[in-house]
């Protein structure tokens, strides 16, 4: 049980991982991002139709990149161009996500088709889940991208006075996002096997929740990413167990991952403090 427990918990952490640091460099960048799990979603839904459509490993990931890769530019786009507010454009994108990938599902899958989607091992997603926190955490303080990022993130103005602009150093983070993003929810539809309507099951907002409790601190959000996945491989450990001698409905485990993070959230959120230009142009 042990065993599986933490099998479970580095599978199901390492997206939320590779999704918490797209939502990190975005937002140290300066950019509000709620549309982790629209981007997710996206992924999936590309992923897998382009996966069993082509046969081809390289062609379906390339898909799901370019799908959150996409939603990334238009939230770039939205809010820095157009000067839409960064939540109201973040939930609009996640609507889009939500019934885009579920219009091209039933429009294009084919129930009666029976195969394995092509997939990359699920030991590379999570390789590079586990080293991005360290990378990020060296490259933001060691780098000139990584100064900038800071800078555009912290005081926009400033930035500028420095030659720095914003507005373009934003627009390489949101391609880092949708990079991201794309690899999460192609993780995520590796796992599964194929597409089904909505399986990223809120996973880019634990994602988001992460980024908060972890103060916007690569290795910390990572850790926190860690708690999270724990909490999940936990429900699915736990499911039709009984506790001290009670029945527990399912739906009480499934549960246990979004009040782990609504718990944590209320506990520690407040102490974190956010990038001082979040949300500024």
């Amino acid at each position: 049980m042990l065993w599986v427990l933490l099998v479970g918990t580095v599978t199901l952490a390492s997206p939320l991982i590779l999704a918490a640091m797209g939502g990190y460099v975005s937002e140290r960048g300066g950019i509000v991002n709620i549309a982790l799990e629209g981007k997710m979603l996206a992924a999936c839904a590309a992923t897998s139709l382009v996966g069993f459509a082509t046969g081809s490993v390289l062609w379906s990931l390339a898909a799901g990149i370019a799908s959150a890769t996409a939603l990334a530019w238009s939230h770039w786009l939205l809010t820095q161009k157009f000067r839409v507010d960064a939540v109201v454009s973040g939930m609009a994108l996640n609507a889009l996500a939500f019934g885009a990938t579920n219009f091209f599902d039933k429009r294009f899958t084919d129930p009666t088709h029976i195969g394995e989607m092509p997939r990359l091992p699920l030991g590379a997603y999570q390789a590079l889940a586990f080293a991005l926190p360290l990378l990020l955490a060296y490259g933001v303080r060691r780098t000139r991208a990584g100064v900038r990022l800071m800078a555009s993130g912290s005081d926009p103005d400033k930035a500028r006075q420095m030659g720095v602009e914003p507005v373009a150093v934003r627009f390489w983070a949101q391609t880092v996002t949708g990079l991201l993003c794309g690899l999460a929810g192609a993780m995520i539809v590796t796992n599964a096997g194929r597409f089904v309507d909505n399986m990223t099951a809120g996973r880019g907002f634990i994602a988001l929740a992460a980024l908060i409790l972890g103060g916007w601190r690569p290795v910390q959000v990572g850790l926190a990413c860690l708690f999270f996945g724990f909490a999940e491989a936990l429900q699915l450990v736990l499911q039709g167990t009984d506790l001290m001698g009670a029945k527990i409905p399912s739906e009480a485990w499934s549960s246990l991952p979004y009040l782990a993070t609504i718990v944590a959230l209320a506990g520690f959120a407040g102490k974190s403090r956010a990038p001082a230009g979040l949300g500024k142009v």
